[in-house]
């Protein structure tokens, strides 16, 4: 099928290669090899990045987590936890490394990058559990990381979106730390797969309904995709009350399987009270931030900073 990308994607998406998500090593491989080129490219030099190994849940090995401090920082500021896309299957806190840095500095905030585990070697729910851990160490360690424990938001693209909105869900219905803000980034929300854009994009880049179906045979494990049985922490879209959430922010990309869910799940907080912008960019498909000189990626970049910066430091001056 062809689609009416954006001009400026047009040699890139006819060059690229298929992520094959059936093929779950080869994938895993091609996003390593993607990442390190990246990495390699960032200057970190105005940011203190420390890695610690925080508490698990009841049972669960302790979580890794990568705290991105700016330098220049003086005093206690808001801070994000992180979360990284890659269908529940793959990439890591180094993939998002760049972004990491990037938010950290131009917000003058702590970015926490979280590195859950991935499934299928470790299904739903390890991988929501350990963005909790995080959260919660956030919150108890907010002293030594000269942070808000009130004024913790959290940010995460595809299935790193899934996971915040799952954790806004998570940390709404259980004692202990709250986040602030939510921005759900082009977010897999629902393993029904049965929105019109699920059923229309089965060949765009980086993405598509086979690689939606994978994912969720994945990270579910022995809980068979669009059943009864699914949790809303799983699959965030199931949730039947959405009232009581933090402020969100829910971008969409047009060509791109996972639009329709995110539009409707915005919808649906606003409906239920909850604070939300949505938008949605034309032109574009699922993961085209990959091109970040193409002019919607710098819109899409800005109006992030932009986003984050009201949503976290509200009611907060900055310092």
């Amino acid at each position: 099928m062809k689609y009416a990308f954006d001009p400026q994607f047009q040699d890139f998406v006819a060059t690229m290669p298929s992520v094959d998500f059936s093929r779950l090593d080869e994938a895993r491989a091609f996003f390593a090899q993607m990442t390190e080129s990246i990495k390699a490219a960032v200057d970190a030099s105005d940011v203190d990045i420390v890695e610690h190994f925080v508490p698990g849940s009841p049972g669960a090995p302790q979580v890794r987590v990568l705290v991105y401090t700016p330098r220049s920082k003086k005093s206690i500021t808001p801070a994000l936890l992180h979360i990284h896309s890659g269908g529940f299957v793959l990439g890591s806190v180094e993939m998002i490394h760049g972004e990491s840095v990037r938010l950290a500095t131009a917000l003058g905030i702590t970015v926490v990058a979280v590195a859950y585990r991935l499934a299928p070697e470790h299904p739903f729910p390890a991988a929501i559990e350990d963005c909790y851990s995080a959260l919660s160490w956030m919150a108890q360690e907010s002293t030594a990381l000269r942070i808000d424990p009130a004024r913790i938001g959290v940010l995460g693209q595809s299935a790193g979106g899934g996971l915040s909105a799952a954790l806004a869900l998570l940390s709404r219905d259980r004692p202990g730390a709250k986040l602030c803000f939510q921005y759900l980034g082009i977010p897999e929300l629902d393993d029904r797969l049965q929105t019109p854009s699920m059923a229309q994009f089965v060949d765009t880049p980086f993405w598509d309904r086979p690689s939606a179906e994978w994912s969720w045979k994945y990270y579910l494990g022995d809980i068979k995709p669009g059943s009864e049985n699914v949790s809303p922490y799983a699959a965030p879209a199931r949730m039947a009350d959405l009232s009581g959430l933090p402020p969100a922010y829910l971008s969409a990309q047009q060509f791109d399987p996972l639009r329709d869910e995110g539009i409707l799940y915005a919808l649906r907080m606003l409906q239920a009270g909850v604070n939300v912008e949505l938008h949605s960019f034309p032109g574009t498909f699922h993961g085209s931030l990959v091109m970040p000189n193409a002019e919607v990626s710098q819109r899409e970049m800005a109006e992030m900073v932009a986003v984050l910066k009201r949503g976290l430091w509200a009611d907060m001056p900055e310092r």
